[in-house]
Parts: structure tokens; C-alpha cells; sequence
């Protein structure tokens, strides 16, 4: 196992870290249904193969996740960071969503109480929550972080302009700033490439990626002529959605033939390229089975060959929107790190 910089925090995570959206999950439709018994194997494997972070969040499950994962830890909680978030509903009440002041502070010591800690590593706010000023919200994050109830900050599903305002604002008011940017990237859908990913880059950021393997997408189960008999898409899962099927299927092609040639499972493969893009510092993976969660475990190991790299980087290439298609002009001189995320060559 490798560990990286968590952006330009001095915190250092593992290039995998551990999903636990299916711990105290009841809803067999499509996602796997761990209990404590299992979720302890999972973070046995885990911690056995150097992993040192765990993510949950007080919406899975119904908070259920974060219950399982404090109890799974007993007596281990030095061993491992936590990530755990908030914004998503946890009940009915007007009150019971978002990233208003009462809500962020009600929830931290329900997130606490339920993982069993005095302490969250990484607090992430969930998604955006246009009706809250943002002061308002990054106030009480920043007011988490000096009563010690959170170490570091971050920000999930926040569009380019959402995630620079937020910046913005901390800056200008001395609030502490999100340091970890959580976002779907995968090579089914490169869109962070657009403006999260340089984003990153720029205001230097790590990102820890969820949904690496596009829920199961990239596994290689699913093919032009088969799909599995069971998986979060057999389930009717829109989560994350396929606009081009050719496309995902093309880049499968060049998936599964790359990882025969290693003798390899090709989620190995589809994780070990995202573990070269810039800003990536740690992949949050999951498993329905063990031994498939061993295996993806294995992929912190694998290096693919630059034209491998280069082969899966055209097959899964996104389509140049406005302005990038323009943009894709300027010579290389005038490029700055951030704009060769999406622009690498001359």
C-alpha cells in the first residue's frame, strides 16, 4: 500500500480506503447487505493490506453504517482515519437536511456518539445546499475544527463555481478550508476532468474518488453480450448513469484485454489507471463478496505501461465542451499544471 498527501494537508491517506455505504444496508436491490460480522472481516482485510481510512457517512444506512463501523472499531480506533459527512435527510422534520448552522452541529455529535469517537478525521459536507449562505455553513464547520471535534474539512458533489465560492469564503473570513474533495471519477465518466480535477490541482485539494469502479461497471461483468446475474445496475441502480453505453463498452474491451495481458482482474486495472491522474489521492472501493474485496485490494499494486495509459486514456477520453474546445488552441507555453488535466499534450 501507498500513501499520499491529502492535497496540501499534512494528513496522509491510503491510495485505497474502505466504503461502507453497504454496512447496515437492508435494501437487497442491487447493493450488497453487510452486517457487523461481515463489515469486521471487510476492515480486517483492510487493515491487514495497509489501508488507514475508512469512509461512511451519517445517510447510509440511517445512520446505521456509522453505528456498525464505531462498533467494528472498538478498541482500534487509533489504527484508522474516519471520514463521515453531512447534508442528506435523516428524518422528516424541516429541519433535518441541509448544511444550515443547527443541522451541521446537531449531526457532528450524532456522527460521534454513533462511531463511538471523540473525533472525526475528515468532515465532508455531502452535496450543496443552495438555500444556506455559505458563510453560515463554513462558520460552523470552522467552529468544529477549534472545538476539536474534527480534524479536517471537505467538500463532496459541489459543482466548479460551488467548490471556488466556497474556498472563497473561507479565505476571506480566516475560516478553516476543505482540504479533501470527494467526487465521482472514473473511466466510465471523466467529467471531473472539466473543472473538479483542475480545480484540485489549482487550489490544492486531494480528491478521494467514490464509485471508482462506476458501481461495478468496470469489473468486467458486464459486457456487450452478458451482464451479471446480480449488481447494483441488474437492480435497476441509476447511480452513476450511462449516457454512452458504446463508449463504456468500448473502454471494457480495452479494460479486459489489458488485464489479460497481466494476468489480472480488470478493476485492478480501471483503479490502478485513476491512481495516476493528478490531485487523486485515495480510491474509496467496496465489495459485495470477500474475496472480490481482496482482489480490488490488490489493485494499490499494479503499474500499467505509459502506452496502456495511453490506450485507455483515448478509448474513455470525454468530449470537449465549451469553452475547452477552444481552449485546446492554446499553446503549450501558456498552459499552467492545472490546465494539463485536461489538455496534456503540446
Amino acid at each position: 500500500m501507498q500513501y499520499r498527501q491529502l492535497g496540501r494537508a499534512g494528513l496522509r491517506v491510503s491510495t485505497l480506503a474502505l466504503g461502507t455505504a453497504t454496512f447496515g444496508n437492508t435494501d437487497p436491490n442491487g447493493w450488497a447487505c453487510h452486517d457487523l460480522t461481515a463489515a469486521r472481516r471487510q476492515i480486517d482485510l483492510c487493515l491487514d493490506a495497509g489501508v488507514n481510512l475508512i469512509d461512511t457517512s451519517n445517510a447510509y444506512a440511517a445512520g446505521r453504517s456509522e453505528e456498525i463501523l464505531g462498533e467494528a472499531l472498538t478498541g482500534r480506533r487509533d489504527s484508522v482515519l474516519i471520514s463521515t459527512k453531512v447534508r442528506f435527510p435523516v428524518g422528516d422534520g424541516v429541519n433535518d437536511a441541509g448544511l444550515s448552522r443547527h443541522h451541521i452541529l446537531r449531526q457532528i455529535d450524532a456522527s460521534l456518539r454513533r462511531l463511538r469517537t471523540d473525533h472525526v478525521d475528515i468532515y465532508h459536507v455531502h452535496e450543496w445546499d443552495g438555500r444556506v449562505p455559505l458563510e453560515e455553513t463554513l462558520q460552523a464547520l470552522d467552529s468544529l475544527v477549534q472545538a476539536g471535534k474534527v480534524r479536517y474539512l471537505g467538500v463532496s458533489n459541489y459543482a466548479g463555481w460551488q467548490l471556488m465560492k466556497a474556498l472563497a469564503v473561507s479565505d476571506r473570513h480566516g475560516y478553516q478550508r476543505f482540504v479533501s474533495n470527494q467526487i465521482y471519477y472514473s473511466l466510465e465518466s471523466r467529467d471531473a476532468e472539466y473543472e473538479l480535477l483542475p480545480l484540485s490541482v489549482d487550489q490544492g485539494l486531494g480528491v478521494m474518488v467514490w464509485s471508482p469502479l462506476a458501481g461495478g461497471l468496470l469489473t468486467g461483468k458486464y459486457r456487450r453480450d452478458r451482464t451479471p446475474g446480480h449488481g447494483r445496475h441488474v437492480g435497476g441502480s441509476s447511480e452513476p448513469p450511462v449516457r454512452d453505453r458504446d463508449k463504456l463498452y468500448d473502454t471494457i474491451d480495452v479494460l479486459v484485454r489489458i488485464a489479460g495481458s497481466h494476468g489480472i482482474p480488470p478493476a485492478q486495472v480501471a483503479l490502478a489507471y485513476l491512481l495516476t491522474r493528478p490531485a487523486v489521492s485515495t480510491l474509496v472501493i467496496g465489495a459485495r463478496e470477500e474475496h472480490q474485496l481482496a482482489e480490488t485490494l490488490k489493485a494499490a499494486e499494479v503499474r500499467l505501461a505509459a502506452e496502456e495509459l495511453r490506450q485507455l486514456d483515448q478509448v474513455s477520453a470525454p468530449a470537449l465542451i465549451y469553452p475547452h474546445w477552444h481552449q485546446a488552441a492554446i499553446p503549450a507555453q501558456f498552459r499552467g499544471e492545472s490546465d494539463r488535466v485536461l489538455h496534456p499534450g503540446p
